[in-house]
């Protein structure tokens, strides 16, 4: 078995260097940690697909170290996209566009004539791909299907034996990944909601976007990750809790014979909790549990086992709908239902 080397913020060139013969590497970025091919290397990039058992059609982020390393590959920004990458690379938003023809492998771009490019804020992540010379293709770095990781430890869980390195800068700050913006077509379109919201675009480029978030059929190859397959689902079935329906969700837990989780807020959790349920603080606030969803989703996946797990909503606005989107996927849309 391969063994899964683990490098510093100083050790970007070896990492580099591991990217350069083709290997895999996990990096962090703001969001969530990736994991690394050289995007110009088909056979590297099929491993990716390989390693996270994920189906080929589904297409990968093109990760750069600067704007002018992804201008090689761009044909059209159209109307907004320097704008765009003025205002918020490096950063959490990735961007379609039209590429130029030939430029990337079918199996990066899942046979379509655009594809889509982000340049992350963590700066250890943009030494390490400019250090290789070439865009690394930037799945989350985990087994498909599954929460993604936002610690190097994370990574290891799932990836342990299958790459040959993570390069560990310590745990993620934002915790979800990147807003998707297509701009491919005539009107902008958010393909997935992320850590910018689309009122900040539209205040950067001064028209409506539309976020509305194609449903993308059986036979259609999705333009962006997450838009078709079912994405961070823990093994245990994960049921959304309205925010009035706590106590009632907490009654319901105690009279279960199974082992259950609960995913709240810290003030939902300073109450009476039954002997059979285990607690996830999720912290004050929404951003900081968009912080903490993939990594509570892990811990009752991977430390506590357990049968259930209840989880908070938000107002799906602003990064509302980032944590919506991730926790819908990952419970099935499936809502605690109280007992009239």
């Amino acid at each position: 078995m391969m063994i899964t080397k683990i490098f510093s913020p100083a050790e970007t060139s070896q990492a580099a260097e591991e990217i350069k013969l083709g290997e895999l590497v996990a990096f962090p970025t703001e969001t969530v940690y990736g994991l690394g091919a050289d995007a110009t290397n088909e056979q590297a990039v099929k491993r990716v697909y390989l390693a996270k058992g994920r189906p080929s059609d589904n297409p990968l982020i093109v990760t750069v170290s600067s704007p002018e390393m992804a201008a090689d590959y761009i044909a059209d920004y159209g109307e907004y996209g320097r704008e765009l990458i003025r205002t918020f690379w490096p950063g959490p938003l990735t961007i379609v566009f039209k590429i130029k023809t030939g430029s990337l492998s079918s199996v990066v771009t899942g046979g379509l004539t655009t594809a889509a490019f982000r340049m992350p804020e963590n700066e250890t992540t943009r030494k390490m791909i400019a250090e290789a010379g070439v865009p690394i293709v930037g799945p989350s770095a985990n087994s498909s299907g599954k929460p993604s990781p936002t610690t190097a430890q994370h990574v290891f869980h799932d990836m342990e034996g299958k790459i040959a390195g993570i390069l560990d800068d310590g745990p993620t700050k934002v915790g979800v990944e990147s807003t998707i913006i297509d701009l491919s077509t005539s009107k902008p379109a958010v393909l997935r909601p992320g850590g910018i919201t689309p009122q900040q675009i539209e205040a950067v480029i001064g028209c409506s976007v539309d976020a509305s978030q194609h449903k993308v059929g059986a036979k259609e190859t999705p333009k962006a990750p997450g838009m078709k397959y079912k994405h961070y689902a823990p093994a245990a079935q994960v049921l959304i809790v309205a925010p009035n329906d706590w106590q009632q969700a907490l009654d319901w837990a105690g009279k279960q014979d199974e082992k259950i989780g609960v995913m709240a807020l810290t003030k939902t959790l300073n109450t009476s909790i039954p002997k059979n349920v285990v607690t996830y603080d999720m912290g004050g606030d929404l951003a900081s549990a968009t912080h903490r969803l993939f990594d509570g989703l892990r811990y009752f996946d991977n430390e506590q086992k357990v049968n259930w797990i209840l989880a908070c909503s938000f107002e799906e606005k602003g990064l509302g709908a980032a944590y919506m989107n991730r926790l819908k996927k990952s419970s099935g849309d499936s809502y605690f239902e109280p007992q009239a």
